[in-house]
């Protein structure tokens, strides 16, 4: 399910429909900032069988050009988060040129508490 999204200044040709709200946020953070984004730009093949088919894959959440860096946000419960740092390392064994950083929900609220906002859900 799609989540509705405002106008953003960084990426506004018709606007990404996000997974879910922690990304909308975070793309308000990178625009209030004048951090420019682009969201989901590309998938990285993490396995493929001996055909060349893709098992499994891995399509980050954000890349912020300027750093050459991308973002992958969640805020499933910590305990969850295995998940995605398994795929992380993947990405790092296959793509060592890559950089990637995962914004957590515990990120999330350690900047809620810092500038007294709300926490994502």
């Amino acid at each position: 399910m799609a989540v509705e999204t405002p106008d953003f200044q960084a990426n506004s040709e018709g606007g990404p429909a996000f997974a879910n709200p922690a990304e909308v946020e975070c793309a308000k953070l990178l625009d209030f900032y004048g951090i420019p984004w682009e969201y989901e730009p590309r998938s990285f093949v993490l396995e493929s069988d001996e055909n060349g088919r893709v098992l499994e894959a891995f399509t980050p959440d954000f890349y912020l050009p300027e750093q050459d860096l991308y973002l992958e946000v969640t805020v499933m419960k910590q305990s969850l988060v295995t998940r995605k740092n398994r795929k992380i390392r993947k990405l790092h064994e296959r793509y060592p040129e890559i950089k990637i950083k995962l914004f957590t929900r515990r990120d999330f609220e350690r900047l809620a508490h810092k500038y007294g906002l709300s926490p994502v859900t």
